[in-house]
């Protein structure tokens, strides 16, 4: 996702963009948003199905239909 959707996105959640480098502002947003703030951290596997950061967060995996 472009950097610009993210901040727009964070503004909504009056979250200021400024305070925080992409990845850091993702994981602002999913928190605020109630999921895991896990973005990029390594995670082995993902439970946040519904998160719209996967696709970015876990290119490639596999994501299972529900």
């Amino acid at each position: 996702m472009h950097i610009n959707t993210i901040r727009k996105k964070a503004k909504l959640l009056q979250i200021d963009a400024k305070l925080y480098g992409k990845d850091e502002l993702i994981r602002a947003i999913q928190e605020k948003e109630g999921y895991t703030p896990c973005f990029k951290t390594g995670l082995p596997s993902c439970d946040q199905l519904n998160c719209c950061w996967r696709k970015d967060c876990q290119p490639g995996q596999i994501i299972p239909m529900v």
